[in-house]
């Protein structure tokens, strides 16, 4: 990276090349926002080019940048400064819908894989302040386990459209679960709809929040809405993303596994 941007992302070392993988590695809480305003940003307004993310949007505040783990994981961050679940510019009304922003860019994760991927085969997830280790927001976006989209795709109907307990545990945990109806969540914003729980929108950081992809008995196209609270005591970090599978093996037992690049 040039130095200028280097310099711009906040790096210690302004005058060498470091690339993103570097800065991530280094285990800086930040990282994830020095790349995208430092350098993302930058680079794309004064060179048209949104390297190293994938895509910058700067009219609809966002940029999207493949995750240095997994094959098919993507990131979708806002160009604002904004620190996470918690952050309260998420729930005023004028604020983005950064959920709907990252199912579009399910499109990416489809060109990794070479083909289009089924909507009950993809999820997005937020993990929980202390289940995080950057402190910009970001949603993960990549493949449902496959036993998460098994569980769901047999439990869906019976997924009302209000905040309930899930009748069985996912990746080991207790979730609460909400259906939506739809081929996109449109103005439906995911962190507005958890915080219709006031128990949930008290202490908003210690939530983790999912979204996957639904379809109906009928074929109707929806999400799931997942949500679970962190168990500080317990060891529960309440991290969501483990609902995801990096591997992306909901696809290779089908015979339709990656075959785009890495």
């Amino acid at each position: 990276m040039p130095a200028r941007l280097l310099a711009a992302a906040g790096s210690v070392r302004p005058t060498a090349d470091v690339s993103p993988i570097e800065m991530l590695a280094a285990r800086d809480r930040d990282a994830l926002w020095k790349i995208v305003d430092g350098m993302c940003v930058p680079d794309m307004r004064h060179q048209g080019n949104p390297a190293p993310c994938a895509q910058v949007d700067l009219r609809r505040g966002f940029v999207v940048m493949k995750d240095i783990n997994g094959r098919t994981q993507f990131l979708l961050i806002p160009t604002r400064r904004t620190r996470g679940i918690e952050d309260p510019k998420l729930l005023q009304p004028s604020a983005p819908n950064y959920w709907q922003a990252a199912w579009e860019s399910r499109a990416l994760l489809e060109q990794q894989v070479g083909h289009p991927v089924p909507r009950e085969a993809l999820g997005l997830a937020i993990n929980s302040a202390p289940g995080r280790s950057q402190d910009q927001l970001h949603i993960h976006v990549d493949c449902l386990r496959s036993d998460v989209a098994d569980a769901l795709r047999t439990q869906g109907g019976r997924i009302g459209r209000n905040w309930s307990s899930l009748q069985l545990p996912l990746a080991g945990r207790s979730y609460r679960a909400m259906r939506v109806m739809g081929e996109d969540l449109g103005a439906r914003d995911p962190f507005r709809l958890l915080a219709r729980d006031p128990r949930a929108r008290a202490d908003m950081g210690q939530q983790t929040l999912v979204v996957a992809g639904y379809r109906s008995a009928r074929g109707e196209p929806g999400f799931v809405l997942l949500s679970h609270r962190a168990d500080l005591p317990a060891g529960d970090r309440a991290h969501g993303e483990d609902l995801l599978d990096h591997r992306c093996m909901v696809l290779r037992r089908n015979g339709d596994g990656p075959t785009g690049s890495r």
